[in-house]
């Protein structure tokens, strides 16, 4: 959930914190109150184009920050992924300079817009008009039914052992590379030096892991 919003130089707001409780909270407002705004500023850290003319002070930048508690989102995968780290309070923040240039930051690590978005659409769901067909979208469905089941360690289990699965993969094509190559050699280039390429291969293989029965072994 949200805890904070930090606004600075953006539109009407020269400066403005936000703490959000635990709970539900309303925030009223005649028309032309300023809600608007708030949804402005809040949907920069949702990935949101950013223009120059949401500076309030063209001469300084504009700093949108949300403090979200995340620890219940079993989202440490995605910050692993990502070489980010990973904080139950978890900081996004958006910076515009007086050029309209951008910066977005993940507990303070430069990102760019892309994983700043795939991780906001995680922490916020903005409903409006036509907000419903988010419903249609088949990973929005899978990560309701992973969180009714509580799969969460299972999918970082799954994970584990996906990402072991790839690198061994790799090695073995690399390996198939290099066997095509030996074997694409002339007659008498492959049967010269036949002990040193040998052993070549023996160190090759003694890198590759084999997993059996949840037991990881070194040939």
């Amino acid at each position: 959930m949200l805890r904070a919003l930090q606004i600075e130089n953006y539109a009407l707001i020269r400066s403005l914190e936000i703490a959000f409780d635990k709970g539900f909270t309303v925030i009223t407002g005649e028309t032309g109150a300023g809600k608007s705004i708030l949804m402005g500023a809040l949907s920069l850290i949702l990935g949101s184009r950013a223009e120059t003319d949401v500076l309030h002070d063209k001469t300084r930048k504009c700093i949108v920050e949300g403090v979200f508690d995340i620890e219940e989102l079993s989202l440490q995968n995605f910050f692993e992924e990502n070489d980010l780290d990973y904080q139950p309070l978890t900081t996004l923040r958006r910076e515009i300079n007086e050029h309209g240039k951008s910066r977005a930051f993940i507990n303070d690590t430069p990102v760019n817009l892309t994983t700043l978005r795939t991780l906001a659409s995680s922490l916020i769901d903005i409903h409006s008009q036509h907000q419903n067909l988010l419903l249609l979208d088949s990973a929005f469905r899978l990560g309701i039914l992973d969180q009714y089941a509580d799969n969460a360690s299972l999918r970082t289990n799954y994970h584990n052992a996906l990402t072991h699965y790839l690198q061994v993969e790799q090695q073995r094509q690399q390996l198939n590379i290099l066997k095509r190559a030996l074997i694409g050699l002339p007659h008498h280039a492959r049967h010269s030096d036949k002990h040193g390429r040998n052993k070549m291969m023996q160190r090759r293989m003694a890198k590759l892991p084999v997993v059996c029965c949840g037991q990881s072994f070194t040939l």
